[in-house]
């Protein structure tokens, strides 16, 4: 690597010690604190120096959710650097999500320079001084592992080293630095330290031998049990762990209420899984344990039996940094969740060595109930086959025909998770509990800019359509060479609102109604014709029969490296 002038701006090092400490990819939208930012990427292209690839990103919403996705798409982390105050704010709903995803994304702002004169970084707009704020880091402290601004005079390696470190330790997180325009454009002589030979974050810590055993003890006692998780997939080899597991010892699995699963976490098609939140599995259920699992039943709606075992493994079982939670235990075992899995199989095998005949039995159990499973999926896509607005589950079947091993689902409330049949890890991510809309659309460009060899089909409803500020998003697909294809669910309707209000009010005066206030989105735009603006392909699709060959034709625009959209008129 050459080496920066003798003299030379902080910004300098700070741009050396990003790549140094793991990041390839900045995804940044610029503001005037970025002055020295810039001149130090001249400085070091002329000079041959690396520097982690900069993508210009006209939203910030869309430069965090595509840090969010790069990382879901690859386990890398990604940074993100956005306009002091104001692009923090706009970036904020992201950061939601990637904090309770447990994302480690390292979300950077310049900070309004606090000299008015006397500095070559000194203010000289008027910007300057009513951008400046009392304690920027206030504002995502909620959300954010740690927090802390650069000083004058402090080596920028060691601060984004241990940024990098603290979002890469489990449970994973964001992080958040703030940056000075004069302390990145003061002068310095040193040269950034060498490259850490180690791995970002503190080592995974293994999970208590006893407490795995006792829970394969229990397992193995079991009429009934059940695994629920929504992300331990996100270690892509713990889908096959959680696959052999659940079929050697007749074990099912389910996915957590709405959002469901965030990441593919065992074959969607298994004969062990048992769906999305199956009411009746829960309540039969022996034994729970709740994988990597926040939310893993709804008090209000279901409640296990109460001879039921509760078990609860996570790097953080109590998940601390939500302020209620309050799930019974018998078991709560912290750890990692891959090294917790390669135990419990160990553990398993010894427990279950005089059990063989309740293993048939249970395994005989979920084989019938997934002929029952399969057999209500089949009705519902061959009732969807020829519906007029288009249902979301004819959407899955077209995906399921056109897919292939190379193929990623993103999805935003598009498409119901239980209709798709994928089974590569990897191959299916979804948006956070947090619930900011306007992940997909980002996430997706950032799971392309991560696997660009992977297909990227985005299922999205069209109010989270909106949210995601899709001319800066389709824009940034053609900027940077992101080919994609995004199906976007019009039905013209916030339908999470229409269906929380009636479930909290069956019969009430709402339901009575036509339209229900604050519901209807009315005539919404040619979404169509946005993707065409900012060329790339786009169509219409009214009708079922149609959505096939319409998906055929985006997914070979992509192949030609052109982003395609279709404006799907759809039903729930």
């Amino acid at each position: 690597m050459s080496k920066n002038p003798k003299l030379h701006s902080v910004a300098a090092n700070f741009l050396q010690s990003l790549l140094d400490r793991g990041i390839d990819h900045v995804f940044a939208n610029a503001g005037t604190d970025f002055a020295p930012i810039i001149e130090g990427l001249v400085e070091a292209k002329k000079a041959g120096i690396k520097t982690p690839e900069f993508i210009t990103v006209p939203h910030e919403n869309v430069a965090i959710t595509m840090a969010h996705g790069y990382f879901l798409a690859t386990g890398k982390p990604a940074a993100v650097m956005v306009h002091v105050t104001v692009g923090t704010a706009n970036a904020l709903c992201g950061l939601m999500n990637a904090s309770r995803d447990n994302a480690p994304i390292l979300l950077m702002a310049g900070r309004t320079p606090s000299t008015e004169k006397g500095h070559i970084g000194s203010r000289n707009a008027s910007i300057h001084w009513g951008q400046d704020s009392f304690d920027q880091g206030g504002a995502v402290r909620e959300y954010v592992k740690w927090d802390y601004e650069l000083r004058p005079g402090q080596p920028p390696e060691e601060i984004v080293g241990r940024a990098l470190d603290i979002a890469m330790t489990e449970p994973r997180g964001p992080v958040y630095l703030c940056m000075p325009r004069e302390v990145l454009g003061d002068l310095t002589e040193s040269t950034p330290a060498a490259p850490r030979n180690r791995e970002l974050g503190a080592s995974i810590s293994s999970p208590s031998s006893k407490g795995i055993k006792q829970a394969a003890d229990y397992i193995a006692a079991a009429e009934f049990p059940i695994i629920i998780t929504s992300c331990s997939g996100r270690d892509p080899a713990n889908v096959a762990k959680l696959t052999r597991i659940a079929e050697s010892y007749g074990i099912g699995v389910t996915a957590p209420g709405e959002p469901g699963a965030r990441e593919l976490n065992i074959p969607l098609q298994h004969p062990m899984f048992l769906g999305i939140h199956p009411d009746e599995a829960l309540e039969k259920a022996d034994v729970i344990v709740a994988l990597d699992c926040e939310v893993p039943w709804w008090p209000s709606a279901v409640t296990p039996g109460k001879e039921t075992k509760l078990i609860h493994i996570a790097p953080d079982p109590f998940f601390s940094n939500y302020p209620v939670r309050g799930y019974e235990m018998d078991l709560a075992i912290s750890g990692s969740t891959s090294i917790a899995l390669c135990k419990l199989e160990d553990a398993l095998e010894e427990a279950c060595k005089s059990e063989s005949d309740k293993q048939e039995q249970r395994l005989a159990g979920l084989h019938a109930l997934d002929k029952e499973r399969k057999a209500g999926l089949a009705q519902a896509m061959e009732a969807a086959a020829g519906s007029s607005p288009v249902n979301p589950v004819w959407v899955a079947q077209c995906i399921n025909k056109l897919k292939d091993d190379n193929t990623v689902v993103v999805n935003e409330l598009g498409v119901p998770l239980q209709f798709l049949d994928m089974d590569q890890p990897r191959s299916y991510l979804s948006s956070s509990l947090a619930g900011g809309l306007g992940f997909g659309l980002g996430a997706s460009l950032g799971a392309k800019m991560g696997a660009p060899e992977k297909n990227i089909i985005l299922v999205v409803g069209d109010g989270s359509y909106m949210f995601g500020c899709p001319t800066a998003a389709h824009h940034t697909a053609k900027l940077h060479g992101l080919p994609t294809t995004t199906i976007v669910m019009n039905n013209a309707r916030w339908h999470a609102v229409h269906r929380s209000t009636l479930g909290m009010y069956p019969d009430g005066l709402a339901s009575q109604e036509d339209i229900m206030p604050l519901v209807s989105l009315g005539d919404t735009p040619e979404f169509d014709q946005i993707m065409e603006a900012c060329g790339g392909h786009g169509e219409k699709v009214n009708h079922a029969d149609q959505l096939e060959e319409a998906l055929k034709r985006c997914l070979d625009a992509n192949k030609k490296g052109q982003a395609a959209l279709i404006n799907l008129v759809a039903g729930f």
